[in-house]
């Protein structure tokens, strides 16, 4: 399975151009940031992002910094065609793993996307056709949509297994149930944004996409013992002591 790109460029002969020069990856193209930032917002298994630094609305820049807000961990190339460094410097400095300006080398491009691919890689084969593999392959799902709604029929399509099936052999081959693993996931990365941020209560629940705060208060609470302000405040505590 090829890894996928998302090619953010206005600019349609280009985005036709890296088709063709990049053939080896599935490219999914968009015109502009918004556009992108929707695509990113529903569940996918985009592995990087080629973002133009000149887009209509917002721009580059802009989006750059909203999609490390939300999805931290995904591999960003700048495009840039102004040739300055000043640009170059602040894309780095808002999270960007590297930077092409155009027109770029293709033999040099491709290197910089190997090697972003390969340091972001999972270490297991998500290619397997086994079990074990597409196991592997939707807790990566999971991990990498903490911050999305998604249902077991997401997972299941992208693993190319029936719902049924996959909540059963879940069962059988992790020990936990589906639904109790896609919550672990939320909840500790609650606890990290608790730990490591000062977002609210409220923040935190809706970056994890739960429909109400209630609902993420109850949850949380009923897998740590602790409220999340309870669970903050705790913390707090121990790092004083220290």
């Amino acid at each position: 399975m090829p890894e996928k790109i998302l090619l953010v460029d206005d600019d349609r002969d280009f985005r036709s151009e890296f088709k063709d020069c990049f053939d080896e990856y599935e490219i999914i193209e968009s015109a502009s940031g918004e556009e992108a930032l929707k695509i990113l917002k529903k569940p996918n298994e985009i592995d990087l992002v080629v973002l133009d630094v000149k887009l209509p609305g917002l721009d580059g820049t802009e989006v750059l910094r909203e999609i490390k807000k939300n999805n931290p961990g995904l591999g960003i190339i700048i495009l840039t065609g102004f040739g300055s460094k000043d640009v170059v410097v602040e894309a780095l400095r808002a999270g960007a793993d590297d930077y092409l300006e155009k027109p770029f080398d293709v033999d040099a491009a491709k290197k910089i996307i190997e090697n972003i691919l390969e340091v972001k890689k999972s270490s297991a084969d998500f290619g397997s056709g086994g079990i074990k593999g597409k196991l592997e392959h939707a807790k990566r799902f999971i991990q990498r949509n903490v911050h999305k709604h998604i249902s077991l029929s997401d997972v299941a399509s992208v693993i190319y297994l029936s719902p049924k099936y996959l909540s059963r052999i879940f069962k059988e081959k992790t020990g936990v149930r589906f639904n109790e693993y896609r919550l672990s996931i939320k909840i500790d990365e609650a606890i990290k944004l608790l730990t490591k941020t000062d977002y609210n209560i409220s923040q935190i629940a809706d970056r994890l996409a739960y429909e109400n705060i209630e609902s993420f208060i109850r949850q949380f609470k009923k897998r740590t013992g602790f409220t999340p302000s309870e669970y903050r405040m705790q913390n707090k505590t121990k790092h004083r002591k220290r």
